[in-house]
């Protein structure tokens, strides 16, 4: 991995303990990645305002989050997976464009009408996807119906927003905000904004939506080609809140109602209107593989996923929750006999937001868990590995 220098670190964010850490851990990654080829690309559905889309999802390789850089948040390892060097050329970030659009091409019916596109980092940092290609990539995909962008609440602004309103397209801005509690997000995260900086960006994102509304965003020739034909000016803008489910350093009683507050306080902001859960899985390369071979970790328990769903399926907020490496040992998991049952149940729910799908799946190791939230603490855990 490169060795940034000073500046890079965003000195006098985060915890300098835990970026000295992050640090030396990830600077053990030695793989290398070709800068014109996508981390990952894949077809699926999705829930979103307008109903349930098929969805194209990209992964790009970038040179790599700015704040994973510096040390960055204690469970992700993305960064490891980044392009050395700190940045990618416009014309090789539009080369992984063109291979996710030959990917749909052999692997789809039909164009995705939903795009998904992230970074490990943030896509609207122009440090990591200039304003050139973030224009190139609104004229790519101006004919599709929706768009989601991953950012930090840093780089959101209702400018940014507008490279891809101005062509009709809804745009949502993925916020990896991880929890409402600003205490966690410090201290067991590592990340160094605060919720109202949250609330700020989706602030922006509905000032976007407004204006696109009313109809004064207008194409620019020099900034992104001409407007799609077809857009009728009123494309929306909003905000997908991101959080962790169990960070470390929590019990998993305390990560499930920190959760359950966290969905309900983001459910509460105006231009938020979709909050996805990710279950912490253990990556290579953080402090959570740390703590996880020092037996100092346990990935949260499915059955927690479903609880926090089943709790909080009447916010005023689509809730999804999408559990990465299920069933395994590093990733959220039951017992493993009904891993597999809790997952589809999620994933129904995900995509109907009916609680009593959970009704349908049972197993004994629910006891397990129960006692798990009654008896588990920080001081204890894992209780159950």
């Amino acid at each position: 991995m490169s060795h940034p220098t000073p500046e890079v670190y965003e000195q006098g964010k985060g915890m300098d303990a835990h970026n000295q850490v992050m640090r030396e851990i990830r600077s053990r990654k030695e793989a290398s990645y070709d800068p014109h080829e996508p981390t990952r690309v894949w077809l699926d559905e999705d829930n979103t305002p307008d109903g349930v889309k098929e969805s194209l999802t990209i992964i790009l390789n970038t040179g790599g989050c700015r704040w994973a850089r510096a040390g960055g948040c204690t469970m992700c390892g993305y960064v490891a997976e980044s392009v050395d060097g700190g940045s990618v050329s416009h014309d090789a970030l539009l080369d992984q464009i063109d291979v996710c659009l030959d990917h749909e091409a052999e692997n789809a019916d039909e164009p995705a009408d939903l795009i998904k596109i992230y970074t490990s980092g943030s896509f609207l940092d122009e440090r990591e996807v200039g304003a050139e290609t973030r224009r190139a990539i609104a004229e790519t995909f101006a004919d599709r119906e929706r768009i989601v962008v991953e950012s930090l609440p840093d780089f959101v602004d209702r400018e940014k927003i507008a490279d891809f309103t101005r062509y009709g397209l809804d745009t949502d801005v993925a916020i990896g905000l991880e929890t409402a509690t600003d205490r966690v997000r410090h201290d067991c995260v590592n990340k160094y904004f605060d919720f109202a900086d949250f609330e700020a960006a989706c602030a922006e994102a509905a000032a976007a939506s407004a204006e696109a509304d009313a109809g004064t965003v207008t194409a620019d020739d020099d900034a992104g080609g001409a407007a799609n034909a077809d857009a009728d000016g009123r494309a929306s803008a909003g905000v997908k809140a991101y959080l962790l489910l169990k960070p470390p350093f929590l019990a998993e009683s305390e990560a499930v109602e920190d959760m359950i507050d966290s969905i309900e306080r983001c459910a509460d902001v105006a231009g938020c209107h979709t909050v996805s859960m990710n279950p912490c899985n253990v990556q290579r390369y953080t402090m959570v593989d740390e703590l996880y071979f020092d037996d100092g970790y346990r990935p949260p328990w499915l059955w927690s996923v479903a609880h926090v769903l089943e709790a909080t399926a009447d916010v005023d907020a689509i809730v999804v929750s999408d559990p990465v490496g299920h069933g395994s040992d590093r990733g959220p998991h039951n017992c493993t006999e009904c891993d597999d049952l809790v997952q589809k149940a999620i994933k129904d729910f995900d995509l109907r937001q009916d609680p009593s799908v959970f009704e349908q799946v049972s197993c004994a190791c629910e006891a397990t868990w129960e006692a798990v939230m009654e008896l588990e603490t920080s001081y204890n855990m894992p209780l159950v590995r």
